[in-house]
């Protein structure tokens, strides 16, 4: 089956191409704002030499709220172009290390962290929201190896490394039943929505 694998959730993006179980395509580029234009680059590459997907497979994070909405929204475009079937996979689940068992870290913002454990290609635990004391503390019980796909100086423990669309399509099968599901970025907490202050002398329309 001739499948694609988009991941964007990082400052690592990656796109994979996979055909009767060849790779014949692992594409790796700066992911973020000043280098958007490399995700488009690599997908009309890999389109123009390999045609059209019957299988896409996409990173839903956590992670960049921007990367994971642009690797979704590609997808759909192409499912609806190529009539290929389409899955979701966390892309914490598809760490580019050589280990099956592991935790992973990442800063949720507002002084929180989040936390996820991972076996065999499968989101076990999380991710949840914890404080630096209590990621600490987790950590700290845990005898896994703990990944980030960010610098956290304030976590030593934590080694980084990066989702991969490689990865995505060798634990794809462990996901089987995400196969045509509903696409949802991994939302590590509720939308912050600020709303403007009205402006003076100025009445509020519904």
């Amino acid at each position: 089956m001739k499948t694609l694998a988009l991941e964007m959730s990082t400052a690592q993006g990656s796109i994979a191409w996979r055909e009767g179980g060849e790779a014949l395509f692992d594409g790796r580029f700066a992911a973020d704002r000043k280098h958007s234009g490399a995700f488009f680059e690599n997908v009309q590459q890999c389109l123009e030499r390999f045609g059209r997907p019957e299988k896409i497979i996409v990173g839903l994070g956590p992670g960049s709220y921007a990367g994971v909405r642009i690797a979704i929204a590609t997808a759909l475009g192409l499912r609806s172009a190529a009539k290929a079937r389409l899955a979701g996979i966390p892309s914490i689940c598809a760490l580019d290390v050589e280990t099956a068992n592991y935790c992973v870290i990442g800063d949720a913002r507002r002084q929180m962290f989040f936390f996820a454990k991972v076996e065999s290609g499968k989101l076990i635990e999380g991710p949840s929201l914890k404080t630096a004391a209590e990621l600490e503390a987790t950590i700290g019980e845990s005898t896994l190896p703990v990944y980030g796909s960010e610098p956290l100086p304030q976590f030593q423990v934590a080694t980084l490394a990066y989702p991969s669309a490689g990865r995505l399509l060798e634990i794809s099968g462990l996901h089987s039943d995400n196969i045509d599901g509903a696409l949802e970025p991994i939302y590590l907490r509720e939308p912050h929505i600020t709303v403007a202050k009205a402006t003076p002398g100025f009445a509020r329309t519904k």
